[in-house]
Formats: structure tokens, C-alpha cells, sequence
């Protein structure tokens, strides 16, 4: 038997979580009264139980039962219930962006003031995310991205280490990505912009990625940022970090980022261990329009 409590912040996509874990076979149920928490899951647990697994959702919208959960969880655990806590989070920029374009208002924020309550949320429910198995930040994630991460966890049953890390290209000329917890400036390397038939191509086109690479600085570099990153990534999961946004920048966001950007993005996907998505920002900027 499996036994999921689905929970989080409101918007983080608790909701879209628990419709794709029915979509991968678990019985779901939303928002069931705190209380009968423990004999849900005693229910699943019966020798003749046909229920092999199973999702609870747990928010804020249980009000100031809330607040008995981790007397539940005690409960459970003094009664040998094995469960575990997906918590799903987004950092608070994203969240009252998301409220504002479904123009919700928030359980806790009254009206209008959804930075009020998502602080309020994000207090009542800090006990829960510290307790969790798995944390899911979707800050930047697209809900494919969500589901692939769901089903590693609990379809596929890969270890999960609680880390989410996007690998972003840009161009310094647009601005450092504002979000990037690291920064690698790779405007050293060898620039095609001004080789011909180069300008017009990409980072994602072979003839790029080999002029780029093909030079000992390059190779050195990527032997060096991934070796980097090998050694980061455990740190940062010991001190807890959710989420984190990786820039490669160049001059326009086209050529060089965008390589190496697919160098270790490919480096990292290797790591089933961590969750890894990979973004152009910049990449269909001033893009050439070849004439007819």
C-alpha cells in the first residue's frame, strides 16, 4: 500500500498533482476533514482493501484543523502507518502572479491582498513542508515538467532528492535573468555571429555546437562547470534548496549560451537523482528573417 498526503502552497498546483496521480492509478480524495485522516488510512491499510494506492489533499482550506495535523501524523506513525508528503511550493512572485490571472483571491488574504495571504500560508504551513518527503518547486515548471517528475517519484520509483534545476540560456544584452541562483558568462569563447553561414543558426544546430566546442578553452570550461556542479548540487540539497536556476549567457542569447546551456543540460539529465528542465530565453530574438 501506498499512502500520498498531497500538500502545499495555494497555486503551487496541488490540485493539478492529485488529478495526475489519479491519471496514474491512485485513488484520490480532496480536502477530507483532518480528523479522518488516521481511519483513511487505516481503511487502506485492511488485508481486504482493494485499493493499492492512494492520495490525500491536505490545505489550507481545512481551516483551523490545520493545525491538528501533526497530531494525526503522530498518531499515524505511532500506529506504524507508513505515508508520504509531496509538498508542492512556487516562490511568491510566481504565486501572486498566478492568483492575479485567474483573478482568485487567496483563502487567507481577504480581498484583494494575496501577498498578505500567501505569507499568513506559507507560516501556518512551514511544520508540513518540513516534514515532507518530496518538495516540488514549480516555480518554473510547465505541467508536462510536473507530471515527468510525478511519475519518477511515483510511477517509476526513481530516488528523488528534493531538487529542481532549470538550465537557462539568455543574452547579456536582454539582462541577466533576475531568478538565476549562478551565473557562467561564456563570452570568451569563439563567437559565430560572425562566421558565415553561422549568423542565421543556432546553439541547437550541429554546425554551431561544433564551432563552439571545437577549441580547448571550451572543453576545458565544460570539464570545469560540470565538475562544479557535481560537487554543488549534494551541498545545496543538504541545506535544503528547492529550486535552482542556472544562466549561461553570451552576448545574444543564440550561439554560445544556448551550447553550452545543451552541454549541461545533457550533463545533468544524466543524474536521475534531480529533477532538470532546460530554457532559451533569448534565442528568437532578433531573429533574421531571410527574404523570399
Amino acid at each position: 500500500m501506498r499512502f500520498v498526503i498531497v500538500t502545499g502552497m495555494s497555486g503551487a498546483g496541488k490540485s493539478t498533482a492529485l488529478k495526475m496521480l489519479e491519471d496514474m492509478g491512485y485513488f484520490c480524495v480532496d480536502n477530507l476533514p483532518i480528523q479522518l485522516m488516521p481511519k483513511f488510512a487505516e481503511m487502506l491499510m485492511l488485508p481486504d482493501a482493494e485499493i493499492s494506492q492512494a492520495a490525500l489533499g491536505v490545505d489550507i482550506r481545512n481551516g483551523q484543523a490545520l493545525d491538528g495535523i501533526e497530531e494525526q501524523l503522530s498518531h499515524m506513525d505511532d500506529q506504524g502507518i507508513q505515508y508520504e508528503i509531496l509538498f508542492l511550493d512556487a516562490r511568491d512572485n510566481v504565486l501572486v502572479k498566478r492568483y492575479k490571472e485567474t483573478r482568485r483571491q487567496h483563502p487567507l488574504g481577504g480581498i484583494g491582498r494575496v501577498d498578505i495571504g500567501i505569507a499568513k500560508e506559507r507560516e501556518r504551513i512551514a511544520f508540513l513542508k518540513m516534514r515532507a518527503t518530496y518538495i516540488l518547486d514549480t516555480s518554473k515548471m510547465l505541467t508536462r515538467e510536473l507530471k515527468q517528475e510525478l511519475e519518477k517519484i511515483f510511477v517509476e520509483g526513481k530516488e528523488f532528492k528534493n531538487l529542481y534545476i532549470s538550465v537557462m540560456s539568455f543574452g547579456f544584452k536582454y539582462g541577466i535573468p533576475q531568478d538565476a541562483d549562478l551565473v557562467f558568462d561564456v563570452r570568451f569563447l569563439p563567437n559565430p555571429y560572425y562566421i558565415e553561414g553561422l549568423k542565421e543558426k543556432t546553439g541547437n544546430d550541429r554546425e554551431v555546437q561544433e564551432y563552439v566546442l571545437d577549441n580547448e578553452r571550451a572543453q576545458i570550461f565544460v570539464e570545469k562547470l560540470e565538475e562544479l556542479m557535481d560537487f554543488l548540487l549534494p551541498n545545496y540539497i543538504l541545506e535544503g534548496k528547492n529550486q535552482l536556476v542556472i544562466g549561461i549567457g553570451c552576448t545574444g542569447g543564440k550561439h554560445r549560451s544556448v551550447t553550452l546551456a545543451n552541454v549541461l543540460y545533457r550533463h545533468m539529465e544524466k543524474k536521475e537523482n534531480y529533477g532538470v528542465r532546460i530554457e532559451h530565453r533569448d534565442i528568437e530574438k532578433d531573429a533574421i528573417v531571410k527574404a523570399h
